[in-house]
């Protein structure tokens, strides 16, 4: 497995996600999305992971209300890259498979 955890850094589901990882050894890489973001090329496989921009919005972050009033899904695909700290946490991948938010029971599948 090579997983990949995107999340904030005071993200309490984060904080689990990483802790579930580690009580079963499985080795994942941690990557603050408030320093280093996500690429175009990692975005795009969540967004097919998880069926849509809609999953992976948080609607309790201060400006996902603004995404409401972009026209295009490009246009919000861009909002969501120079802002990620509108995206639901954590995101976990784990080659093109993704999930959003904490979510034991997929990662289980994925042993």
């Amino acid at each position: 497995m090579n997983i990949q955890i995107f999340g904030k850094p005071k993200c309490f589901d984060t904080k689990k996600a990483e802790r579930w990882f580690k009580e079963r050894r499985v080795k994942f890489q941690a990557i603050d999305l408030r320093q280093k973001g996500m690429s175009r090329g990692e975005f795009d496989a969540v967004r097919r992971a998880v069926g849509g921009l809609d999953a992976m919005v948080d609607p309790k972050a201060k400006d996902a209300a603004s995404l409401a009033y972009l026209a295009y899904e490009e246009d919000k695909v861009e909002k969501l890259l120079e802002n990620p700290m509108l995206l639901r946490t954590p995101v976990v991948r784990n080659g093109k498979q993704a999930t959003v938010g904490y979510c034991p029971e997929v990662w289980e599948g994925w042993e």
